[in-house]
């Protein structure tokens, strides 16, 4: 029989997979449909109504493919709609984000040393934050500031940075890259939704019902579907961040995102302009190499270890001390610093690590009581620590650790095994 830890992490597991899939056939289809658009030729002899074709070849075969700027004459007996990738992706990612962050707030969300948030403070906030973004961003664009395309992209960039900022005054750097990311694809996805589909469909209306498609429609539609085009590569960096600690466990994480956003931009023009024209502008690879450079300098520029400090002293909750009065914790707890801490230490000790992988620190008897799934299901169940057992974690040691966390379960099963 699996443990509930077990199996809430295969189910996390298959959530994550989910969200990959579709996030990548939703990814894949705008970069396709924005380079096809950018491509787009006029021709002799093309229907009445069409602004553009292009021919291209795959798989073995030819394409040939035309664009109606706002609709052709009659309606299509067969028509695929592209909306199923964007909201598949979203509420797959919201699940994640509720099963992950919200599931384990005291441990991923919450950090007590910004803001002691109750659990149900920060999953209200985190909920509540997503929806934000969309509200002011739409109301831009349906001001007259829509027909400023460019001085918009700044509006929404300034937004995002100032989100960027205000996450990190309240959450852990992991939640806040994190609910960055969401706060965008929450955009963009409400883009899809709001937007987009209802116009395509008013346009869809209109040929079915034999009048003539505003054109407005489409116009609008594609700018919004542009606007998602130039935030798709930060937010997958963003979904990714949790990875890497030098983007989200430093002090500038904020100006690392906003950053990340400007490169985003520097690398979807190239491209763009490159399916527009033939030749993409090559000072655009230079302006994204310094902006790397950049966010490398900040990961560095101002390391400060008091706050790591200042975290030893600090009371447990409620779960963490039944953790750590488990029978058997004081036998992990002599385990684990000496196999695991020369990585996951405030300053570690092994070659060519700067930061704790994923801030994850297991040195103190508070760390470990606070990381104990994590610990269990990583160097317990199974033996993805330390890597490559490095540090020669021994099988009775392991079985050590097991013992213990099974021990804390019997205090409150529930409760533990999906903290």
């Amino acid at each position: 029989m699996q443990d509930l830890a077990t199996v809430w992490e295969w189910l996390a597991f298959a959530v994550r997979w989910v969200h990959v899939i579709t996030a990548m056939a939703w990814i894949g289809a705008s970069f396709y449909f924005i380079a096809l658009d950018l491509g787009l030729k006029k021709a002799p002899n093309m229907p009445a109504g069409a602004s553009g074709e292009e021919w291209q070849v795959h798989g073995g075969g030819f394409y040939h493919i035309q664009k109606y700027m706002v609709a052709p004459a009659n309606m299509p007996e067969h028509l695929i709609w592209h909306k199923w990738q964007s909201y598949t992706t979203w509420l797959s990612g919201a699940a994640l984000l509720a099963m992950v962050y919200w599931g384990g707030a005291h441990l991923y969300l919450i950090d007590a040393q910004k803001v002691d948030f109750a659990v149900w403070q920060a999953i209200l906030i985190s909920g509540a934050s997503l929806t934000i973004g969309w509200l002011i961003y739409d109301a831009l664009c349906k001001s007259k500031l829509g027909e400023k395309p460019t001085f918009l992209m700044v509006l929404l960039f300034v937004l995002l940075v100032v989100m960027a900022w205000g996450y990190d005054q309240i959450f852990t750097g992991r939640a806040a890259l994190l609910h960055l990311g969401a706060f965008t694809a929450t955009i963009m996805t409400a883009n899809v939704f709001f937007i987009i589909m209802p116009n395509q469909r008013i346009v869809v209306k209109d040929l079915q019902e034999g009048r003539t498609p505003d054109p407005k429609y489409g116009k609008i539609a594609k700018l919004r579907s542009t606007h998602n085009n130039y935030l798709t590569l930060p937010v997958i960096f963003l979904m990714l961040s949790n990875h890497y600690p030098l983007a989200f466990a430093t002090e500038y994480n904020w100006l690392i995102a906003a950053l990340v956003f400007l490169m985003g931009v520097t690398i979807r023009h190239y491209f763009n302009t490159l399916h527009s024209t033939g030749s993409g502008p090559h000072w655009t690879w230079l302006a994204t190499a310094i902006l790397f450079i950049l966010a490398m300098w900040l990961s560095t520029a101002a390391l400060d270890h008091d706050s790591y400090e200042a975290s030893e002293a600090r009371v447990l909750t409620p779960v963490e001390q039944a953790y750590a009065s488990a029978e058997g914790f004081e036998d992990a707890a002599s385990i684990i610093p000496g196999r695991c801490a020369m990585c996951h230490a405030r300053e570690p000790g092994y070659e060519g690590i700067l930061h704790a992988p994923k801030n994850v620190l297991l040195e103190t008897p508070a760390d470990i009581a606070k990381n104990a799934r994590l610990i269990y299901l990583h160097s317990g169940v199974s033996e993805a620590m330390p890597p490559a057992n490095v540090s020669w974690m021994e099988p009775e040691e392991r079985a050590a650790i097991r013992r213990w966390y099974k021990n804390a379960l019997a205090t409150g099963p529930l409760l533990l095994a999906l903290d």
